[in-house]
């Protein structure tokens, strides 16, 4: 490495370059690992060294150049890369490699305006030396370059203009867990804290980016998902989007229902004007959006939600595709359909499906969540009306142009709100479920809001964390991580604060959690296991019982303790009913129904106490925290075995978990013909959840003749979905090949995959 010339200090001093220096802090980043080279590095970094160059662009090299080096014949420069990122934070944040006492950052980050001032008057000085004494910064360790570059860039607290890092990573994670369980008894909080600090900082337990880069800040509102209903009112289109503009300044990702809106030319008020119909409603929905940038964390997004049976279907379902003019697209918005068994068997025996605007046939639209029965009675009726405006289409038509506009997108999603009513928490009759959230695993709630501060509407949130499958050796290990989630969320429901008081009232009635899953491939690939054989679904269907069990055990026992939460009786736990019992029977053709947990127990405890929690589990998707942990993608099959992340930060090279031993074990995505083993698994999984599932659909055409799936097959998959029980459908993938290579020896990399960040849980 040349050192004949000099460095440039912060404080604009020149002084000869030491070599010696970049070799301590290369031998420290190497240390332990194998398979690794410090001259490699120094030869990548040597090619970029200038006169005068600034001292800390000198380590930004190093980062680089051993981030560059990992591939699948060296994969272990991960490791490397992420202890100089570690490195490099320490410098910043302590002036050496060793972490400063927790009480001492605490204070000067408070003193600053950096953390929230509770943390000192929650917990003594003597306190947080106790909590330091128990911090394991070692842990950083086990950091992978991907995990630890999203650690710098998204998570830890910092100035983002000037790029300022207050905090390392395992100070983020002890002050999680201390806020988390501030209010606790002061004789058994420290206990709580620790643990769950043991949960998250292993990564047994995964947050979503609200809670990891605001709880222990000045910031106060961590719910990832919201989920907001407009009614057909100009009061209630302009609460929605007050409400969207005050949550999406917050972080949060927006599910928007917009299909009570009535169609285009229908009559308003004395019929003396016509309504404008739904697009430049949307189109307002979309600016309110688009209009805060969430503090860098991430940009503002929302998914629409609207009935296949509405009036506009024809012009609504191409919203989001490249053809047409800005007039008559909104393409900043994703899109759901919402479908029914008349849908479905309207399509299965060559029937129609008839279009109305909601307003014009009264009670269709509530009975279309809320009685099936009632719901096919009142369609049925208005179809034979002479009286009532209608356009009658052939189902296949309709699905078929749905189908095409999710093939060519990738961005129109599906919605069966029978299964998300019959087989959710919540009663129909009381409480219905009228939509989902961003990225489709929520089920809540919700009721029109006619003004921003309307205390009668309901704003439902969800607040979210994963399990980490791939860490999990027995069922019975989900016990404490379990119990640890339900617990910290919960709190996290009281500490955190509401931009909207009808956000506010129905998170206290009701207490909705979604506690998801990560890592579910490697959790397979351990167990010599692939995605939709029997025998995977039979450890899948025992390890998911035991999950379950443990999530709504713990809300029991908060329950017993804190008190069921005020709407309980809302929910169908609180007559001791179970997703087991809901669930749609054709599942039991996969894997027969085996009780195995103490279930009849649990029934009579739900009954006696209620539910703390209204829901418990949802799986969303988790691709920062799933790189942050090192793990696979929420339940998804990985891509390649070395995917090369694309995100604001840069390019960053992920190796899947266990790559040296396990390289042939892993179920690829691409090399799958069909989602159908993948559909399997969620089915199964989806029996023991009381909200829903971020399901992908991916094909790959070069499986199919003349390398293009047949809208039979994507018509078939949506069909099997929904046999299944499945209730919500969120990306279509196509793998096109673009930006794909292989090493000698056949392993699958992917060169950049440039993953939407948008729900990063909800994006965990």
């Amino acid at each position: 490495m040349n050192n004949k010339f000099n460095v440039t200090k912060r404080d604009g001093r020149t002084q000869p370059f030491d070599l010696e220096k970049v070799h301590r802090v290369l031998e420290w980043a190497t240390d332990g690992i194998a398979a690794v080279s410090i001259s490699e590095i120094e030869l990548r970094a040597n090619i970029q060294l200038y006169d005068k160059i600034p001292a800390y662009h000198i380590h930004e090299l190093l980062i680089k150049s051993a981030a560059e080096l990992i591939s699948e014949a060296t994969p272990n420069y991960q490791y490397v890369a992420a202890r100089l990122v570690n490195y490099k934070i320490r410098k910043d944040v302590y002036g050496s490699e060793t972490p400063w006492p927790l009480a001492d950052l605490v204070i000067q980050n408070v003193s600053s305006g950096v953390y929230d001032d509770a943390i000192m008057e929650n917990y003594t000085r003597a306190e947080l030396d106790q909590l330091d004494a128990y911090i394991k910064h070692d842990r950083d360790d086990d950091f992978t370059y991907a995990g630890m570059e999203q650690f710098r860039g998204k998570y830890l607290v910092q100035d983002r203009r000037t790029k300022t890092v207050f905090e390392s990573p395992q100070i983020l994670y002890m002050l999680i867990a201390a806020t988390l369980f501030s209010d606790y008894p002061k004789e058994t909080r420290m206990k709580w804290v620790k643990d769950y600090y043991d949960d998250i900082s292993t990564f047994r337990t995964s947050l979503p980016t609200p809670i990891m880069a605001g709880v222990r800040t000045a910031t106060r509102q961590f719910s990832s998902c919201v989920l907001i209903e407009s009614d057909d009112t100009l009061e209630s289109i302009n609460a929605t989007a007050t409400s969207v503009v005050r949550y999406i300044s917050k972080k949060a990702g927006i599910g928007i229902n917009a299909g009570r809106i009535r169609a285009v030319d229908s009559r308003v008020g004395d019929g003396s004007i016509v309504h404008t119909g739904l697009i430049p409603f949307l189109k307002y929905f979309s600016s309110a959006v688009k209009s805060c940038s969430q503090g860098g964390v991430r940009g503002g997004a929302a998914t629409v939600y609207l009935p296949v049976w509405h009036l506009e279907f024809e012009d609504l379902v191409v919203l989001k595709n490249n053809k047409g003019t800005e007039e008559n697209r909104v393409r900043q918005l994703d899109y759901a359909f919402q479908f029914n068994k008349l849908m479905y068997e309207r399509l299965l025996t060559g029937g129609n499906i008839t279009l109305f605007s909601p307003a014009d046939v009264p009670g269709l639209y509530d009975a279309f969540f809320q009685d099936q029965d009632k719901f096919r009675e009142l369609y049925e009726k208005a179809e034979r009306s002479t009286k009532i405006r209608k356009k009658t289409l052939k189902a296949m038509d309709v699905f078929s142009q749905f189908v095409t506009e999710r093939k060519d997108t990738g961005r129109i999603y599906l919605m069966n709100v029978d299964h998300a009513n019959e087989h959710g928490s919540f009663k129909p009759d009381l409480a219905p479920i009228f939509q989902s959230n961003l990225c489709t695993e929520i089920n809540l709630p919700t009721k029109p809001l006619q003004s921003a501060d309307d205390k009668e509407g309901e704003i439902s949130l969800c607040t979210l964390s994963a399990t980490n499958w791939g860490l999990i050796n027995d069922p019975k290990d989900f016990e404490k991580p379990c119990t640890n989630a339900v617990r910290a969320l919960d709190a996290l429901l009281d500490y955190q604060e509401y931009p909207i008081p009808a956000a506010e009232i129905s998170t206290m009635n009701r207490r909705p959690l979604g506690v998801g899953i990560i890592n579910l491939a490697y959790f397979l690939a351990k167990r010599g296991l692939t995605y939709g054989t029997p025998e995977s679904l039979a450890v899948i269907d025992e390890y998911a019982e035991a999950w379950s069990y443990y999530l709504i055990k713990a809300s029991v026992d908060l329950a017993k303790e804190k008190g069921a939460c005020i709407k309980s009786n809302e929910t169908k736990y609180h007559d001791g009913i179970l997703p087991i019992d809901t669930y749609k029977k054709d599942v039991d053709t996969l894997v027969p129904h085996v009780e195995r947990m103490d279930w009849e127990s649990l029934r009579a405890d739900l009954k006696e106490y209620g539910i703390r929690n209204s829901t418990l589990m949802a799986l969303m998707p988790a691709e920062t925290s799933a790189q942050i942990s090192n793990s696979t993608n929420g339940i998804e099959p990985p891509r390649a075995l070395i995917s090369y992340k694309g995100s604001k930060d840069g390019v960053m090279a992920q190796v899947v978990p266990g790559y040296h031993h396990l390289k042939n074990k892993y179920d690829l995505l691409w090399d799958q013909k069909t989602p159908e083993g993948y559909l399997k698994v969620c089915a199964v999984l989806q029996k023991y959840i009381d909200q829903g599932i971020s399901v992908n659909t991916s094909y790959n055409p070069e499986h199919f003749d003349e390398g293009k799936v047949p809208m039979s097959q994507l018509i078939k998959d949506i069909v099997t979905f929904y046999k299944f029980g499945g209730k919500q459908l969120y990306y279509n993938n196509t793998h096109d090949g673009a930006g794909e290579m292989s090493t000698g020896d056949d392993v699958a990399l992917q060169q950049v995959d440039y993953d939407d960040d948008d729900c990063d849980s909800c994006t965990i």
